[in-house]
């Protein structure tokens, strides 16, 4: 088998082709995805006091998860609601599980643990309950994420996450995905030797690291921007003192001043439930900066995969190459063994005979592993690309409609700027 073989599938989606046996294979239609079976919540957060694993004295926040399974519309009985508590560090757990049981698959981000890109006003603080509220949101974005993939649905460690507290993280652990999770020296070396990368994973990462920067650049901008914001409303507090202190000494324009120096105050006071709504919006675009590291976990796992069907294809040719040396007793390459033979005598035939022999059993068991590791390559890039697809229809869908809240926000901030400002005009108008 020549080393070409070693190159990546060309095929698409549509081409013939099967997922691992080992995992589920998608349903048919999103009915049957667990959001569709099963109300999802993460109804509230509790700040806790425990012990780690070091035995020393932590604060953390805990999390309650609410299920009920949803009745058909036949049925006049509600499903009662369960629930239990969970640690940020094991939704991390969770993901961590999915990332290596699913390397084909864009696999939800959490949200992030502390708060970064913020306006200077809003607290860094990752106990600070604007952002644990902030962060239950996106936990619970995360679990409907995650219920509604066709694939992740069905796994059996994401139900027991959602149903069952005792002995979940136990029965993770016994998975042993950690024994399955590629090391990043290993994913380094494969990024700079593959050979033959695969196009359109090259240009996925590309993309992938463009987006993250992009993002970042736009939230850098609007945490400018609020910044900026938040000084101008609270400086058009100043207005209302002034008013306020003017009002005082005249008599017959004090009653207007001091009704437009209240609309002032209010105005000024405004701002703070502006911006803190604002990052709600600043969240749904960082959920997709988040997202940009797991395109780049696809891409690394499909370099991985090339990367040992080159080495095996390498190894193979190499094999092959030694049974011909010694059947035809010629050399075509220099050899440490071929100058030893040449020094010391040569083997004899039985040795040779013996040496050929082994070299053929392990021609044949290359031969069965590479085309293995092919047909594997093959399932992961339909598997891995029809995902890839779905992922950025969801994409797309998500971020306009994050985008048109954000400027239908900023409308109304605006429509709420003008009625301040005509209300003033009246009292003025009034004096």
């Amino acid at each position: 088998m020549e080393s070409s073989e070693a190159e990546p599938s060309e095929s698409r989606p549509e081409e013939d082709g099967a997922a691992p046996g080992s995992e589920p294979q998608p349903p048919d239609t999103m009915e049957d995805c667990l959001a569709k079976k099963m109300e999802i919540t993460v109804s509230e957060a509790e700040k806790r006091t425990g012990r780690n694993a070091m035995n020393m004295q932590e604060t953390y926040t805990a999390y309650l998860i609410e299920t009920r399974a949803v009745e058909s519309q036949n049925e006049g009985q509600c499903s009662p609601v369960d629930s239990l508590w969970r640690r940020y560090s094991e939704f991390e757990l969770l993901r961590n599980y999915l990332l290596v049981t699913y390397p084909h698959i864009v696999v939800p981000p959490l949200p992030e643990k502390r708060a970064d890109f913020v306006w200077h006003k809003l607290s860094a603080d990752n106990m600070d309950p604007d952002f644990v509220e902030r962060r239950r949101i996106g936990l619970e974005n995360f679990l409907l994420r995650v219920a509604s993939h066709p694939v992740l649905c069905q796994d059996k460690i994401f139900y027991l996450f959602l149903t069952q507290e005792g002995g979940w993280k136990e029965m993770v652990n016994e998975t042993g995905f950690q024994l399955k999770a590629d090391s990043r020296l290993k994913a380094l070396n494969a990024t700079f030797r593959v050979k033959n990368p695969d196009k359109r994973f090259t240009e996925l990462k590309h993309y992938s690291d463009e987006l993250q920067s992009v993002i970042s650049h736009l939230l850098r901008v609007r945490a400018r921007v609020a910044d900026r914001l938040y000084g101008v409303y609270k400086v058009h507090g100043n207005y209302g003192r002034v008013f306020s202190e003017w009002s005082a000494i005249e008599k017959e324009m004090g009653d207007g001043l001091q009704s437009a120096g209240h609309h002032m105050d209010v105005y000024a006071a405004s701002i703070d439930d502006i911006l803190e709504e604002e990052e709600h919006y600043a969240d749904q675009l960082k959920e997709y900066l988040f997202y940009a590291e797991a395109l780049r976990a696809v891409c690394r796992k499909h370099e991985l995969m090339q990367y040992d069907l080159e080495m095996a294809a390498q190894d193979l040719t190499s094999k092959k190459q030694q049974c011909e040396e010694l059947a035809t007793g010629t050399m075509r390459t220099f050899s440490l063994k071929g100058m030893t033979s040449k020094l010391f005598g040569q083997e004899t035939p039985e040795q040779r005979e013996a040496k050929i022999k082994v070299l053929e059993e392990q021609i044949q068991e290359g031969e069965e592993q590479l085309k293995s590791k092919n047909l594997e390559g093959r399932d992961f890039v339909k598997s891995a690309w029809a995902d890839i697809e779905r992922f950025k229809e969801q994409k797309n869908r998500d971020l306009k409609e994050a985008l048109i809240s954000y400027a239908v926000m900023q409308i109304s901030m605006c429509k709420k700027g003008i009625q301040v400002w005509t209300n003033a005009k009246e009292c003025f108008s009034k004096m």
